[in-house]
């Protein structure tokens, strides 16, 4: 790493570390199967859409009632939040995979959680870093696009190349942090429409401003 972009990524950590000093998952959970269920759910909605139907999913549901329960009846549940019918399946799938493979345990390991329906590199790298608390950033779309408005990636990257950029940039030990804390900072401030450039400490190193 050069010399410029060290001083770039302590500009930008310390700057993170100042608005959101303590940044903590969005996602309602209290077990591991909730957090993963969660998670897979979460993919092209909102974090606070995805809470309303799993307050009502795991209040109504363990585990097994999840493995067992109608496919119908889940997708009652999940409806607000789109693409139910695949999450649905998704869901049972999942509980029936960890029931039958896995003593109900969530695998802390990349590649079995990868095996999981609609859990891809993000998903894995989420759980990961939230509940085994493992060093993984996970890419979503506020974290690609804070990283390439900051210079910290390339137009032209895809979301692991972003990954790796920012692994290189950020001290190991700062990844879960880091990751959480530009999802934040993509959600609140740095937005896709509408960001906040007037109350942000990097407009001088951002190239949203040159669009």
């Amino acid at each position: 790493m050069t010399g410029l972009m060290m001083q770039k990524s302590n500009m930008i950590g310390s700057y993170l570390d100042e608005v959101f000093p303590n940044p903590k998952c969005e996602l309602n959970y209290t077990k591991d199967y909730e957090l993963l269920i969660a998670v897979v759910l979460s993919a092209q909605t909102t974090d606070k859409g995805v809470n309303k139907v799993t307050d009502i999913l795991f209040s109504k549901y363990d585990l097994e009632g999840l493995k067992n329960a109608k496919l119908e009846d889940i997708i009652n549940i999940i409806r607000p939040i789109g693409t139910y019918n695949r999450k649905a399946l998704y869901v049972k799938e999942i509980a029936t995979i960890l029931l039958n493979k896995y003593n109900g345990v969530v695998p802390n390991n990349r590649k079995e959680l990868e095996s999981f329906p609609g859990v891809g590199r993000k998903v894995a790298n989420v759980i990961l870093a939230e509940w085994f608390k493992e060093p993984s950033i996970a890419v979503d779309t506020h974290v690609e696009r804070v990283s390439k408005r900051l210079g910290l990636a390339k137009e032209k990257d895809d979301v692991l190349d972003v990954e790796k950029k920012l692994m290189k940039i950020f001290p190991k030990d700062s990844w879960g942090k880091r990751h959480l804390q530009l999802v934040l900072f993509g959600r609140y401030m740095c937005k896709s429409k509408n960001p906040l450039c007037n109350e942000c400490k990097l407009k001088g190193i951002c190239k949203y401003k040159d669009k």
